[in-house]
């Protein structure tokens, strides 16, 4: 704050000034010359001391910042001082772009309350294992149930990736994600529970009656709607990196929430970036073999990566089934090979009921897998042109199986119902017309 003069000073200035003929008028002159110059000393000390305080204060903020950073030239992701408490940091709604630019709350609940909603991570509560780490359900303390992800010990970097992620994104087929947690060498993601299992499980007829060539097809179409909202209408883009099966998840009503953001990466946001360089990430049996080749990673991998889930929801078979005869152990080149001669229907998951409706189904979706797979990016389509093609697929099964009464419960398993795409329309996050146009959820 400001010092202001003393009256008496500014009074004694102001009479030796207009009193010039006084003999003590040059004395007072001398006193107040050395007291306003005293004064204006300390001013400019307090100033300079003052600006100092601020800019080392400032830069000291800038250190205790609760903003999560992603560098997007390195692997190198960075959370800012997220160890700097063991409270819980949740997100608002479903985890929006605008919840990371805002303050984060810290909600009454604990590490300690972790532990009770997962029954200090019982096994019995156990419902998933992965190379991150292992997924618990939990209830919080206000009933409603949680997926509980609890990081392996020194994989930071996946930890600050999924976090990274899905605080930026918002979408009915991504999971949500409630919050995070770090409490010593703990590292806690608190995401949607989807109680159904995964899409590996319904294929291998582990959960549910067997998904059939109706559902698979929605599932399909659920996994491009969701990758299409990462590459198209995030800021910027997320290149997912580990599409699969297993990262699938399926709801009760057997529609695909896409999770698994552990190796996720930002795209570039320089305009003249073709590919971002960095380490290859992914599973075997997905990655884009030309990321692989060259570790130049564009959001084409995840076209290839759709590729083969394509395949794989279309004969259920593992990318790579290393009990078959040496021909089928790569799945991608048994089923191209099978599309390529005209035999799909060889290539078609036993499981599924032959129809010549289901039959053109399984052919188009292989025929799109192939554009998928090019083996050079730039000839693999977007994701969001798969939407459209497998939308235009769905069409036209609906439209043969609304053709004959006799193939009308053909392509559904007993207890599941015949849902109608254009009263769905909006959980597809599709607004359908004349034209076809995309809308995030």
């Amino acid at each position: 704050m400001k010092k202001a003069l003393h009256p008496t000073m500014i009074r004694q200035d102001s009479s030796s000034l207009h009193d010039q003929h006084k003999p003590r008028a040059k004395n007072y002159f001398k006193v107040v010359s050395r007291k306003l110059a005293a004064v204006f000393t300390a001013l400019l000390s307090g100033k300079r001391k003052k600006g100092s305080i601020d800019v080392n204060k400032m830069q000291k903020n800038n250190t205790r910042v609760k903003r999560i950073s992603f560098s997007t030239s390195t692997d190198q992701s960075t959370v800012s001082d997220v160890r700097s408490s063991a409270g819980f940091k949740s997100f608002g709604s479903y985890g929006s772009s605008s919840s990371m630019s805002g303050h984060i709350t810290t909600p009454s609940f604990s590490f300690e309350d972790i532990c009770k909603a997962t029954v200090n991570f019982s096994p019995e509560n156990k419902i998933g294992e992965g190379g991150f780490g292992t997924v618990y359900k939990g209830r919080l303390k206000d009933g409603s149930l949680v997926a509980v992800k609890r990081a392996k010990k020194g994989l930071p970097q996946q930890f600050k990736n999924e976090i990274l992620t899905l605080s930026k994104i918002e979408h009915l087929n991504l999971v949500r994600l409630f919050g995070y947690l770090e409490h010593k060498d703990e590292q806690i993601i608190v995401v949607e529970y989807v109680g159904n299992g995964n899409l590996r499980e319904h294929l291998d007829g582990v959960r549910g009656n067997g998904l059939e060539i109706a559902e698979r097809l929605d599932i399909a179409i659920d996994v491009a709607h969701a990758i299409t909202y990462l590459h198209t209408y995030t800021d910027p883009p997320i290149i997912h990196r580990d599409i699969k099966a297993s990262n699938i998840l399926i709801t009760e009503k057997l529609r695909a929430k896409v999770a698994d953001f552990g190796f996720a990466r930002l795209a570039t946001e320089d305009p003249t970036a073709t590919h971002i360089s960095t380490q290859v990430k992914g599973t075997a049996g997905y990655v884009d073999p030309e990321y692989t080749r060259t570790y130049q990673l564009t959001d084409k991998s995840d076209v290839y990566s759709f590729g083969v889930l394509l395949v794989e929801l279309m004969t259920g078979r593992y990318p790579i089934e290393s009990k078959k005869p040496v021909k089928e152990r790569v799945t991608i080149r048994w089923a191209m090979k099978r599309l390529k001669e005209g035999e799909f229907v060889i290539a078609m998951d036993p499981k599924l009921r032959r129809s010549p409706a289901s039959n053109m189904v399984v052919e188009n979706v292989l025929k799109l897998a192939h554009q998928c797979l090019a083996p050079v990016r730039q000839s693999r389509p977007t994701m969001k042109k798969c939407v459209e093609v497998l939308w235009g697929i769905r069409k036209d099964y609906k439209d043969r199986v609304s053709s004959t009464t006799a193939a009308s419960t053909s392509h559904c398993s007993a207890n599941f119902p015949y849902r109608n795409a254009k009263s769905d329309r909006h959980l597809f996050g599709i607004q359908e017309g004349d034209s076809y146009g995309f809308i995030s959820a």
